[in-house]
C-alpha cells in the first residue's frame, strides 16, 4: 500500500520508513499535524470514507469527519503524553457501514517536539459493540430518569426532603423552600433536625435514625402522621408527614413528603364558621317568626290599654277642677300609659330586629336612640351590677340615616362591653359619649368600658366576620363585622380606638352630618303639619276585634268623625254599598274577608275610595301581607297606635282626597 502525500505536504524525517509503517498497519490510519489536519491517510481510510485524497489532504478534521469528531479529537491531544496514548470510541456511519471504532492516538515527537498525532483506528468487535451500545443507552436513560426525576421534585406542590442515614440533606426541593424559608443551597449538607424538627422532638428524631442504621424497626417509616415542624423564622406550622426508605443500614437514604396544613386546616375552620353561622341565621330567622306572632299578639292588648289609659286621663283631667280625686286617677292613668308605651317600644325594636327590609333613611335624633337602646338593656344592665355614664347633649344635630339599623349598631356595641363586663369585679361601667363636629358636619358617638379590652394581638381582627373570642353559644362573630357594614353604608366609619392606661375597650362611630337632607325632610313634614285640615266627614272602621274598634272609633269621634264599625270585610262591602265614607281603617286578618280581598273589591265597585283606605296590623312580617302592602301603596297603622298615629293619618287621607 503506498502512502498518499499532498502537494503541501512539509518534509518528515523518516519519510519511507512512515510510509512502510502506514501501509503495514491494519484499519484506518492517519497522520495529523498539530492544527489538526490530514497530512497522511492510508488506502483503508480512503475507502472507509468513500473519498479520493483530494477530498483529504491537507483538510481540517471538522473538514472531513464532522464538528462532533473533532471535538473529541481536540479533548484527547489535550491529555496525550509520550507514555499515555489516547484512546476514544466514536460511532461512524460510512461507506464501510454504520459501526463503532476504537481509535487510539500517538504523538510524533522527533527531537522531542510533537509535530503531529498518528491516528490508528479498528473496528469494535460485535460483542464490544454491543457492550458499548448498552454502556450509552444505560448511560442515556440513567440522564432520562434524572431528567424526570428532577422535573417531578422540582414541580410538586408538596415538599420534599431527602435525607441520608446520618439526617443530612441530600434533596430540598423548591415547595420546601418556599415553605420552610430555606433555600436548596443553605438546607443541603445540614442536618434535617437543626432545619425542621422542633428542638424538643430532635432527640426523638435522632435516636429513631440510630435506632434504624442498627438494623431496628422505623417507628414512622410508611406512615402518615400529622405533626409540626418549625420554620426559617422560627414559627411553627402543622404538616402531614410520609416517609419512605430506600436502602437500609448506613447507606440509606429517606425520602419525607410534607403538606402544609395551614391551608386544610384554614378552610376547615372557614366551613365550621360559616356552619355555625348557617345555625345561627336559621336561629334568628325562627326567633323572628316567634317575635312576630309574639308582637302581634301583645300588639292589640297593648293599643287598648295605651289608647284606653289616654282617654282615662285626659277625662280625669277635664273634671279635675271639679274634684279633686280625679287628679290621682289622671296621674294612674298617665303611668299606666307611660308603662303600656314603654312595652310597645320594645315590641316595635322586636319588629324592626326582625325585619328584612331596605334601608330606609329619615330623620334622626341620636340622644332618642341612645334611650331606646339603653330602656331595652336596661333590665340585664341593672341585674348584671352596670352603671351606664351618659354624656349625649340633647341639642346634637339631627341625622339623615335608617333609625333601625343605628339602633342595632349601638345595641351590639354595649350588649358586647356588658358581656365584657360580666368577669369583671365591680366597679363596672359604660360610658356613651356623643360630640357634634361642626367644622367637619360629622357626629362622633364614643362607647368604652372599664372592662380588661382587646389584646393586641387580635385587634387587627375583631371586624373580621365569624372572629370571636367569646365562648361557644355566647357570640356568632359576625356582630362587629355587620355593625362597620352598616355604618360604612352611612358615609362614616366605626373604629377600635387605641387603648388607653387602665381602661377597656372604647368603639367610636362617626356619621356624617347632611344637614341639606334633614332640612329637606323637616321642610315636607312641617308642610304636611301645616296642610292637616280636620272636617267632619263619616269614617268606617273594618276589624274583628271589637275593643280595638270601639277604641279607634273614639278617637276618630274627637276628630271629629261620624264613625260606624264593621266586624269583617264582608259586612264593610255591605256598610259601602249602602254608604260610601270618607276614610277607612281596616285591619289586614280578619275571618269572613280579610283586608286585601276588601281593597280588591273596592278597586272594582269603588275605585275612587281607594285612596282613603288605611290598614291597621300587628303583623306586617308575613310575605302575603309585605307584597298586599307593597301592591297597594296604602297607609300602614302598627300597633299599639296612639291618638297622634290616628290622627296623621287621617289627615293624610282625608287631604289627599279633598285634593
Amino acid at each position: 500500500m503506498n502512502i498518499q502525500q499532498g502537494a503541501t505536504q512539509a518534509p518528515v524525517t523518516g519519510g519511507a520508513l512512515l510510509q512502510a509503517l502506514f501501509d503495514a498497519m491494519p484499519g484506518r490510519a492517519a497522520f495529523l499535524d498539530v492544527e489538526l489536519r490530514y497530512r497522511y491517510v492510508n488506502r483503508e481510510f480512503l475507502l472507509a470514507l468513500g473519498a479520493t485524497e483530494d477530498c483529504v489532504i491537507g483538510k481540517f478534521v471538522e473538514d472531513v469527519l464532522g464538528a462532533q469528531a473533532a471535538s473529541l479529537y481536540k479533548a484527547a491531544i489535550q491529555n496525550l503524553s509520550a507514555n499515555a496514548p489516547q484512546r476514544l470510541r466514536r460511532f461512524v456511519d460510512d461507506a464501510s457501514g454504520a459501526r463503532w471504532i476504537e481509535e487510539e492516538l500517538r504523538p510524533f515527537t522527533p527531537g522531542g517536539v510533537m509535530q503531529g498525532v498518528v491516528c490508528v483506528a479498528r473496528p469494535l468487535a460485535d460483542a464490544e459493540q454491543q457492550c458499548e451500545s448498552d454502556r450509552l443507552e444505560l448511560l442515556e436513560s440513567h440522564r432520562t430518569r434524572e431528567a424526570i426525576h428532577a422535573a417531578v421534585v422540582d414541580s410538586a406542590l408538596d415538599c420534599i426532603v431527602v435525607i441520608d442515614a446520618q439526617g443530612r440533606v441530600v434533596e430540598f426541593n423548591p415547595a420546601a423552600s418556599a415553605t420552610f424559608g430555606y433555600s436548596r443551597e443553605h438546607a443541603i449538607g445540614r442536618t434535617v433536625a437543626e432545619l425542621i424538627v422542633p428542638v424538643e422532638m430532635r432527640e426523638h428524631h435522632n435516636s429513631g435514625l440510630e435506632r434504624f442504621r442498627a438494623g431496628g424497626p422505623a417507628s414512622v417509616i410508611g406512615q402518615r402522621v400529622e405533626l409540626e415542624a418549625t420554620c426559617a423564622d422560627g414559627s411553627r406550622i402543622p404538616v402531614e408527614l410520609a416517609i419512605t426508605a430506600v436502602g437500609s443500614g448506613p447507606s440509606a437514604l429517606f425520602t419525607a413528603h410534607l403538606r402544609d396544613l395551614r391551608p386544610a386546616r384554614e378552610a376547615q375552620t372557614q366551613i365550621e364558621r360559616q356552619r355555625e353561622a348557617l345555625y345561627q341565621n336559621e336561629k334568628l330567622a325562627a326567633l323572628g317568626s316567634l317575635l312576630a306572632g309574639v308582637a302581634h299578639e301583645l300588639n292589640n292588648p297593648l293599643s287598648i290599654v295605651i289608647g284606653q289609659a289616654l282617654m282615662l286621663r285626659e277625662a280625669a283631667q277635664s273634671h279635675a277642677s271639679f274634684d279633686t280625686h280625679f287628679e290621682e286617677f289622671a296621674e294612674r292613668g298617665a303611668k299606666i300609659e307611660t308603662a303600656a308605651n314603654r312595652c310597645a317600644r320594645i315590641v316595635k325594636v322586636f319588629l324592626a330586629m326582625a325585619r328584612q327590609r331596605e334601608a330606609e333613611r329619615g330623620r334622626v335624633e341620636i340622644p332618642d336612640l341612645v334611650e331606646r337602646v339603653l330602656e331595652l338593656l336596661s333590665y340585664g344592665l341593672r341585674t348584671a351590677g352596670i352603671e351606664v355614664t351618659k354624656d349625649v347633649p340633647a341639642d346634637l344635630p339631627p341625622l339623615l340615616a335608617d333609625s333601625d339599623q343605628l339602633h342595632q349598631v349601638l345595641l351590639n356595641l354595649v350588649v358586647n362591653a356588658k358581656q365584657a363586663l360580666e368577669a369583671q369585679p365591680a366597679p363596672r361601667r359604660i360610658s356613651i359619649v356623643a360630640r357634634a363636629d361642626q367644622a367637619a358636619q360629622k357626629l362622633d358617638v364614643h362607647i368604652s368600658d372599664n372592662g380588661p379590652g382587646v389584646p393586641d394581638a387580635i385587634r387587627n381582627r375583631i371586624f373580621d366576620p365569624f372572629f370571636t373570642t367569646k365562648p361557644q353559644g355566647v357570640g356568632t362573630g359576625i356582630g362587629l363585622a355587620v355593625s362597620r357594614g352598616l355604618i360604612e353604608s352611612h358615609g362614616g366609619s366605626l373604629t377600635l380606638e387605641p387603648p388607653q392606661p387602665g381602661a377597656g375597650a372604647v368603639f367610636a362611630i362617626r356619621l356624617p352630618i347632611d344637614a341639606v337632607s334633614i332640612e329637606s325632610v323637616a321642610v315636607a313634614e312641617n308642610t304636611a303639619t301645616a296642610a292637616q285640615r280636620i272636617k267632619q266627614r263619616r269614617a268606617l272602621i273594618v276589624d274583628d276585634e271589637v275593643e280595638i274598634a270601639g277604641l279607634l272609633g273614639e278617637i276618630l269621634r274627637r276628630l271629629g268623625f261620624d264613625c260606624e264599625i264593621a266586624t269583617s270585610g264582608d259586612h264593610a262591602k255591605q256598610a259601602i254599598a249602602a254608604r260610601p265614607a270618607d276614610l277607612i281603617l281596616c285591619d289586614i286578618r280578619m275571618p269572613n274577608g280579610d283586608g286585601p280581598a276588601f281593597y280588591d273589591w273596592l278597586s272594582v265597585e269603588h275605585p275612587q275610595m281607594t285612596n282613603r283606605i288605611a290598614f291597621v296590623t300587628g303583623d306586617v312580617l308575613g310575605p302575603g301581607a309585605d307584597r298586599f302592602i307593597a301592591r297597594s301603596g296604602c297607609p300602614i297603622i302598627e300597633k299599639p297606635f296612639t291618638p297622634e298615629d290616628i290622627r296623621l293619618v287621617t289627615d293624610l287621607l282625608c287631604d289627599d282626597a279633598a285634593a
